[in-house]
């Protein structure tokens, strides 16, 4: 899973150039906030993450990473495939390291996640404009996607996450501390390449209580979202 992630948002060379609809439909600004719950410099930034889930014109998600599990705290919510996906942002952005709290707004903007002035900030800067038609429904027989025609080439992502969680930390840098975390990534999957045609697949429907597929060219440019809300059962 880790491996396909990084080889189509790594290599896809073509930039996706899409036709213009007649009436462009605006999509939410995505933001994705890269973080833990050993780092002492995250509970700001996850509070931020939290106040924009109030906002209809963000998308807000939070993607766990690894790498501070090994010095005192293993957050129960880390996935290697958020750790890739903050690697792949640093090769797409050339930056020179990963940290955390990282957000990187709509794709393209990397910013500190406690700096809310800079956040706010790029949320207004970003383009936020669905280039590209794209349809999440649910039936019986699974979940269906529907992407329209266009130009260039992307990749279809399939996330998964939970809207709230708290959690009582019992060692490291937070110990000691009770920490309410928001959209909370809990699976990623890239279900398929993009070329530029219209297409339809069906998918099972990912882990977490909420479903939100992007399509994402290789220099991270987001071309659309669709976001599908689980009934309550």
């Amino acid at each position: 899973m880790r491996n396909a992630l990084i080889l189509l948002l790594a290599t896809l060379a073509t930039p996706a150039l899409t036709t213009q609809a007649k009436a462009e439909q605006t999509r939410p600004v995505v933001v994705e906030l890269f973080t833990s719950q050993g780092c002492s410099s995250c509970p700001p930034a996850d509070a931020l993450l939290t106040e924009l889930t109030r906002r209809p014109d963000v998308l807000p998600l939070a993607f766990h990473v690894t790498y501070w599990n090994n010095l005192g705290w293993k957050d129960p919510y880390s996935l290697d495939i958020a750790t890739a996906r903050q690697r792949a942002y640093q090769r797409q952005l050339d930056a020179d390291n990963i940290y955390t709290p990282q957000m990187i707004v709509d794709g393209r903007t990397d910013v500190v996640g406690s700096d809310r002035r800079n956040v706010e900030r790029a949320i207004s800067s970003a383009k936020a404009s669905m280039t590209v038609p794209l349809t999440l429904t649910n039936d019986a027989t699974g979940l269906h996607i529907d992407i329209g025609a266009g130009q260039g080439q992307a990749a279809l992502l399939l996330i998964g996450y939970d809207s709230a969680h708290q959690t009582a930390i019992g060692r490291g840098e937070n110990a000691g501390r009770k920490l309410t975390e928001s959209n909370i990534v809990r699976s990623l999957a890239v279900l398929a390449p993009w070329n530029g045609t219209a297409q339809h697949l069906q998918a099972k429907l990912p882990e977490g209580e909420h479903t939100v597929a992007i399509l994402q060219d290789s220099a991270g440019r987001i071309l659309a979202t669709a976001q599908l809300t689980k009934p309550a059962t």
